[in-house]
């Protein structure tokens, strides 16, 4: 996901996804640790993706501050 995308959505939207690309690690994992993970490499990406959620979200945050 490019954070273009991610600067176009709101934030209740951008809570939900932070929530579901959580989720999907928390998964992710669970498979690792059992030896059923297809594509490792795709841990890291949704790490990276849950990093620029949240980069977004404190982008809004401090926005509303000011």
């Amino acid at each position: 996901m490019k954070a273009a995308e991610l600067k176009k959505m709101n934030a209740s939207e951008l809570q939900k996804k932070l929530a579901d690309l959580k989720e999907e690690l928390f998964n992710l994992r669970f498979q690792l640790a059992i030896n059923q993970l297809e594509n490792p490499m795709r841990i890291q990406a949704v790490k990276k993706d849950i990093a620029r959620v949240s980069t977004v979200l404190r982008q809004l945050e401090l926005e509303a501050q000011n």
